[in-house]
């Protein structure tokens, strides 16, 4: 069960609703409370589907000082077992080691519950604190590509798994939360299967030549990178300002006003988890530029090296209302029973995106009429899937991206009925 709320930081009057809705469901139910920078969904007094952002100042992508909105999501899934683990966050180790026995505790209920290692699907919610595209990186590395995994980078958010054991208290902290779905090796014979699908709405258009990183510095406690670069064929290395005076001539007859920039940086990274052998795994990360100067250009996080090569991104709303209409297409052609829906969408879209309401959630709506959704507007959406339905090109597939911007992610949830004859 998943409740999001449209509210930096909902632990204060809301914990009594909270066990108020604890306490009725009974103690072995999973729950996740996160913010979010808006919600998706149906108004309890209207009935009409409203996709809502407040207005007002924002820090940090969550806005201050509104009224508090709730959209609540409870599931019944038969067939699956669910429950709610977490990366904790320790001063003794290190966040790789906590990040591989993440993964160990996700694939051990797993195979508790299933008989196999590999869930159904993934939704996890990151800590703004934390760096989550490295985590993410190694679920992508030790999950099989039929493991959907969706949610939200950066929410704060509470959680009590069904297993007593994974609830934390005092000190310790978690990093991120992983809602994980997983077959029931006991169901009965009369219960079918679920399956998640995952469609993808991207929202960034490339702009610009290919880069190759020249040098890199890091600085850690503002989780940024500097990097000077050279572009793919020519030896000059450029300074920040160079590299962004060239890609605003780019720009120029760009219609939307002071679009978001970005890079795509691919990474080419050796994963091991615990006895595995060492892979090489190629993946696309997006990193937010900040500024740049006649020394550096500046973008957010880290985990960039020298030699890296990079593209610009910007965001584009034209190419996201085409994006959308892809999305349909994908999430029509699914030719199964679907039950229900998730919506994570990029905070930065939505009606002041797109100039008229409701274009997120409208592939899935007029998808599937009548069946639930829900939805949250995040700092970060994660969204990794089928490559036939996310969209991905043959060129895109060798640096897949799970970790989206100014994109909305769908998740579809069908059902298929038992084979009662076999």
């Amino acid at each position: 069960m998943d409740i999001g709320t449209s509210k930096p930081s909902p632990w204060g009057y809301e914990h009594f609703y909270i066990f108020q809705i604890t306490k009725r469901l009974g103690s072995s139910t999973p729950l996740i409370v996160s913010t979010a920078s808006g919600l998706i969904g149906r108004d309890a007094l209207t009935n009409e589907f409203r996709e809502v952002k407040p207005d007002g100042d924002e820090v940090g992508g969550y806005v201050e000082d509104i009224d508090t909105g709730i959209v609540f999501t409870l599931g019944y899934v038969p067939g699956l077992k669910v429950d709610a683990i977490p990366l904790l966050e320790t001063a003794k180790e290190p966040q790789e080691a906590m990040t591989d026995k993440f993964v160990k505790d996700i694939k051990d209920y797993t195979a508790s519950v299933s008989g196999c290692t590999s869930p159904v699907g993934i939704i996890i919610f990151g800590d703004p604190r934390v760096d989550m595209k490295p985590i993410i990186d190694v679920l992508d590395y030790a999950m099989p590509e039929e493991t959907v995994i969706v949610g939200d980078e950066r929410g704060h958010f509470l959680y009590r798994s069904g297993n007593e054991t994974r609830n934390v208290s005092g000190r310790t902290k978690p990093d991120a939360i992983a809602l994980t779905f997983a077959r029931d090796k006991d169901k009965s014979s009369g219960i079918g299967d679920i399956q998640f699908h995952v469609a993808l709405s991207n929202g960034v258009s490339a702009v610009g030549p290919i880069y190759k990183a020249a040098s890199v510095r890091v600085d850690i406690p503002e989780n940024t990178t500097w990097l000077t670069a050279r572009r793919e064929g020519d030896m000059r290395v450029l300074d920040g300002q160079r590299i962004l005076d060239d890609i605003y001539d780019e720009m120029e007859n760009h219609t939307d006003e002071s679009p978001d920039l970005y890079i795509g940086v691919t990474k080419r990274r050796k994963y091991r988890i615990e006895s595995d052998k060492t892979r090489l795994i190629t993946s696309l990360a997006l990193h937010g530029v900040i500024q740049g100067d006649e020394q550096y250009l500046y973008v957010n996080g880290v985990n960039i090296k020298t030699g890296d090569y990079f593209q610009f991104y910007h965001s584009d709303s034209n190419f996201a209302l085409s994006s959308s209409s892809d999305a349909y297409v994908n999430l029509k052609s699914l030719k199964k029973e679907v039950f229900g829906g998730l919506i994570f969408a990029c905070c930065g879209r939505g009606e002041s995106f797109f100039g008229r309401c409701n274009v997120d959630s409208s592939p899935f709506l007029d998808s599937f009429p009548g069946v639930p959704l829900a939805g949250i507007f995040c700092c970060g959406e994660i969204g990794r899937g089928s490559s036939s339905l996310i969209g991905e090109s043959n060129k895109e597939k060798s640096a897949h991206c799970c970790m989206h911007v100014f994109s909305t992610v769908y998740l579809a949830m069908s059902y298929t009925s038992a084979c009662l004859e076999c």
